[in-house]
């Protein structure tokens, strides 16, 4: 007994069994015939259910909240056909012999609401249940449809609006990428509701017209199944079917009218924050004065009407009177209050001085966008929502690109119109400062001269240069594109110019774009799955600061290194923790234990390093002229006839490389490595520089081919 209890129990608080078993029951409503006591439970029932529907819908701040509604529509729609029938079929079957019989065998409910709406006079009643159902048909179902549809076709319409809005939000910094996962989930919430509502609409006009059809066959067929079975005469089968019909018509209509009236003040809601008697008292409290002016028009009426009216106007026109009055009381003493707490605040910041204090809604430090992209003003319209924001979509990739090759999220890029550049010029800052510019034509393209144009095929047009590499280039026509193709050119639109050059300034300048902060946030995601190794770097005996760990990973960054595999990372720094801090000697370190991603990042497709070798006495030379001081970046300090010939020993064996189209990838000691590299990077940008210790980290796999060696004569 205790089980079957337990599993009695068990199955009744699970909602899902409990609306399975009331599809079941309703459906079976339909052709199973039920008892008057049965009848009426139901019949109370779906007016409760329809009102507090009707109630959560006045309390529902946003339409797609009630995100069932749709499907309760269905439900109890149905669930009051199947009402409607079985009272149909009770009347249409109850005793027939006299009058009084037929009333004792019907709904107490069907009567209950027929006596209120007939009274005495069966005629009357019938007139104004009429009435009624015009109102339900014409005003309240028909309106109710019609908003149903036009939101439902405005809301799929502006979806993709919305969405560019989002994005662009997103990219400019306004919001989170969880925030505008939010919203887009919001929009997709408010699509698949209100396409479900144009549907369940539907359902609740057809409720209303089945009604009207079932109410006159209750009173033709009662008429006739009371005169011809029951032999009831024709004024009595007329005043007791319309008596009935009058009571069964107004208790399925009630609910279907509630329904309608729930639908319609739902949808034409909005998505307002707001429920609806919040932003009724908002919208009718903006001023006194309205009232008052109301209040004196319905005294002077009263005065002017020369009838009892006057008892009704003059104290209801009072009424108003005092309601303005009063309002306008309360506005005053609120903006009093607001005023001198307004002198508190400036007495306060005054000070000595007695200089008034800032608003408080401003921040005395503005900070600076990571990233921002302004555009000049005809250069807007690659932001422009109605041509697709093709740019808005590209700098979308690239932070997600810059993700995977740099293991660096990469911060939301604000892009703003700007008119302090030239009509066609953009420019890229980086946390304010300028990092990249440069002139773009709309409709135009940028033509590129890879090597594949024959000379014959040249096309005469503006010369340019590609911002991103500084290649060469020409600007083409758009009616020129198709001929620049075939000749060999490759063109370049406009918003991919701008991604590419935005996507060559962040690799460039990852490590400026790296903080404590990234780090931190890193961190944070790496702990999730690798907590023992983030907890030694952070908490150990020996653990290390965010700015150390920052320094580690922004020497990577300056080079290109992705830092992506964070884990071998943070397992490097936390082998060599005992030994120094140095950040420095913890890149090498680290870069020796990415070898192989290093090494790979520059093979030929047959995964062969070609490579040219820096001399044992060339090295031994840097290494002579080594300078180190506490907290700062190794370099080495040449004379200046040393350091003329140093560069053009590299400058002379790179450009012979370069020519030959390979990367310019110099090979050395590990103890040279970073000495190399900050010596060059200024005369010589763009050279790799790889130890001996990164190249044996990579394997056998990857074949070394020796393209020279650099030395000083």
């Amino acid at each position: 007994m205790p089980e079957r209890r337990r599993f009695l129990d068990n199955l009744l608080s699970s909602q899902n069994t409990v609306v399975a078993v009331a599809v079941v029951v309703v459906v079976l409503m339909m052709f199973i015939p039920l008892p008057k006591g049965l009848i009426d439970m139901s019949m109370v029932l779906n007016m409760a259910f329809t009102l507090v529907i009707l109630l959560t819908v006045v309390y529902t701040k946003r339409a797609p909240d009630f995100s069932s509604f749709p499907r309760l529509t269905l439900l109890v729609t149905l669930f009051g056909l199947a009402i409607n029938i079985s009272s149909t079929r009770l009347i249409l079957t109850g005793s027939a012999k006299n009058m009084h019989t037929l009333m004792n065998s019907q709904s107490e409910m069907v009567k209950a609401f027929a006596n209120i709406a007939t009274g005495n006079n069966e005629l009357v009643g019938f007139i104004i249940f009429i009435i009624l159902i015009v109102v339900q048909v014409v005003v309240v179902t028909k309106g109710a449809t019609r908003v149903s549809e036009v939101t439902a076709r405005f809301t799929l319409d502006a979806m993709n609006n919305k969405m560019f809005d989002i994005q662009n939000e997103l990219n400019s910094g306004a919001i989170t990428e969880e925030q505008a996962a939010v919203k887009k989930a919001q929009i997709r919430q408010e699509i698949d509701f209100y396409s479900a509502m144009d549907g369940a609409s539907k359902f609740v006009s057809g409720n209303v017209k089945a009604g009207i059809f079932i109410t006159a066959l209750n009173l033709i067929g009662g008429m006739v199944t009371g005169m011809i079975i029951g032999k009831m005469p024709f004024n009595a089968a007329l005043t007791s079917y319309i008596h009935l019909t009058i009571g069964d018509g107004l208790l399925s209509q009630l609910p279907a009218l509630m329904l309608s009236f729930a639908t319609g003040i739902l949808i034409t809601g909005g998505n307002s924050d707001e429920v609806i008697g919040d932003q009724i008292k908002q919208n009718f409290s903006v001023s006194g004065n309205i009232y008052i002016i109301v209040g004196i028009a319905l005294i002077a009426m009263g005065l002017a009407f020369h009838n009892r009216s006057a008892v009704v106007l003059i104290p209801v026109g009072g009424l108003f009177i005092y309601v303005g009055i009063r309002m306008m009381s309360l506005k005053n003493k609120a903006a009093a209050k607001a005023a001198a707490g307004g002198g508190v605040v400036a007495a306060q910041g005054g000070g000595v001085s007695g200089k008034a204090s800032k608003p408080e809604n401003v921040s005395p430090v503005v900070p600076l966008p990571p990233l921002s992209l302004e555009l000049g003003y005809t250069l807007i319209p690659l932001v422009d929502k109605e041509k697709g924001q093709e740019l808005v979509e590209r700098v979308t990739r690239i932070r997600h690109e810059q993700a995977i090759d740099l293991g660096l999220v990469v911060p939301p890029i604000r892009i703003r119109d700007s008119m302090l550049l030239n009509p066609e010029e953009y420019c890229i800052k980086i946390r304010g400062i300028e990092a990249g510019r440069a002139i773009l034509k709309l409709g135009y393209y940028m033509g590129l001269n890879t090597g594949n144009v024959p000379p014959d095929k040249i096309m005469k047009a503006e010369h340019t240069r590609d911002p991103s590499f500084g290649m060469d280039a020409i600007w083409i026509p758009e009616s020129r594109r198709m001929e620049a193709e075939k000749a060999g050119y490759a063109v370049i639109d406009p918003p991919t110019i701008i991604a590419t050059h935005l996507t060559e300034i962040i690799k460039r300048h990852a490590a400026d774009i790296l903080t404590r902060q990234e780090v931190s946030e890193i961190l944070s995601k790496i702990k999730e799955t690798n907590s023992v190794v983030v907890d030694e770097v952070l908490s150990g005996e020996h653990k290390y600061t965010y700015g150390e760990i920052e320094a580690v990973l922004k020497n990577l960054l300056e080079e290109q290194v992705s830092i992506r595999n964070m884990v071998a990372i943070l397992e490097t720094m936390a082998n060599f923790s005992p030994i120094t801090h140095d950040p420095y000697f913890l890149t090498e370190k680290v870069r020796q234990a990415l070898g192989a991603q290093i090494c790979l990042q520059y093979v030929d497709d047959d995964r062969t390093l070609r490579v040219l070798r820096l001399s044992q006495g060339l090295s031994e030379m840097i290494l002579e002229h080594k300078v180190e001081q506490p907290g700062q970046k190794p370099f080495v300090a040449f004379s200046p006839e040393e350091g003329r010939k140093y560069i053009a020993a590299m400058s002379d064996t790179i450009a012979a490389v370069r020519n030959r189209n390979f990367l310019p990838i110099v090979l050395c000691v590990d103890e040279v490595r970073q000495l190399v590299k900050s010596s060059t990077e200024r005369e010589l940008p763009g050279i790799i520089v790889i130890s001996i210790s990164e190249l044996m980290a990579a394997g056998g796999d990857i074949k070394v081919e020796t393209l020279g060696d650099i030395d000083v004569q």
